[in-house]
């Protein structure tokens, strides 16, 4: 069965490229992963021709170049109209299991940016959103993987079950699920019992169940803090954190930890449902 991305890029190259090799990491991607390389142009800048217009974006060039390179099946696509928009249905023309959106860099500061495009399209759908960036850690395949948990049992499953679907999961990947009992970590503070969090028990016995090596942590304190120290600890070669949801709307919110998280490291952040 295979596993279809969509890398919608902009015009910055580098930022193109880290899309694609976060895209080449699975064990066996060139086995099952099938890649979309998007470009959208606005609707007065598009050339006539599809193919030549995939072509005058270099950055989109470097993209489908990279995953081809990696024998990834790649198709070159271009749309026209508003960004946010044409991603969205061309994830769902594809069914895409996976939306790998590039992050952008707030001048004078070393750390990934949520831009407009990358925030909107994690507030507007369903599917799982990995956010990358210019300068994010990434090496020749995932092996470490931090899936930080709160106590909503259905956002963990989520979790999980994306986590649990990506390729080659069972092959040497090993998944910490980690909860933080938020602001206990001061003089005198109860035990941190991950078997006390129904929600990180069930993302942890589910990831068990189909075969993937589970490790289970729990500490206190500042959420945000402790999971990008984990994730440094670690040596994660990926965050995959729990999207929040909008009262009466059906759309990824996403929340002020996991905005914090994606500000404050430089490794690629999967936001889930």
């Amino acid at each position: 069965m295979s596993y279809s991305v969509l890398v919608p890029v902009d015009t910055d190259e580098a930022r193109a490229r880290n899309q694609a090799r976060c895209v080449v990491r699975f064990h066996d991607a060139p086995e099952t992963v099938e890649a979309t390389v998007l470009y959208v142009y606005p609707q007065w800048r598009a050339p006539d021709d599809e193919a030549t217009a995939f072509s005058t974006v270099s950055a989109a060039v470097a993209a489908a170049t990279t995953l081809e390179g990696h024998g990834i099946s790649t198709t070159r696509l271009v749309e026209e109209g508003e960004v946010t928009e044409r991603i969205l249905r061309v994830a769902d023309d594809l069914d895409a299991d996976e939306i790998v959106v590039g992050g952008r860099k707030l001048s004078g500061v070393q750390r990934v940016l949520l831009g407009s495009t990358t925030r909107d399209v994690a507030r507007s759908t369903e599917r799982p959103v990995t956010v990358t960036g210019t300068d994010v850690v990434l090496r020749d395949r995932i092996d470490r993987l931090l899936v930080p948990v709160d106590r909503d049992e259905e956002r963990a499953r989520h979790q999980a079950a994306y986590v649990a679907g990506l390729p080659g999961v069972t092959e040497g990947v090993e998944v910490t699920v980690f909860h933080v009992f938020e602001h206990q970590d001061y003089t005198g503070a109860p035990r941190h019992e991950f078997e006390e969090v129904d929600a990180a028990v069930a993302a942890a016995d589910y990831l068990e169940e189909r075969g993937v090596t589970v490790d289970r942590v729990a500490v206190g304190g500042e959420v945000s803090r402790k999971v990008v120290d984990r994730a440094e600890a670690l040596d994660a070669d990926g965050i995959v954190l729990g999207g929040r949801k909008r009262s009466g709307l059906q759309s990824a919110l996403v929340g002020s930890t996991s905005t914090d998280v994606v500000l404050s490291v430089e490794r690629p952040v999967t936001l889930t449902g």
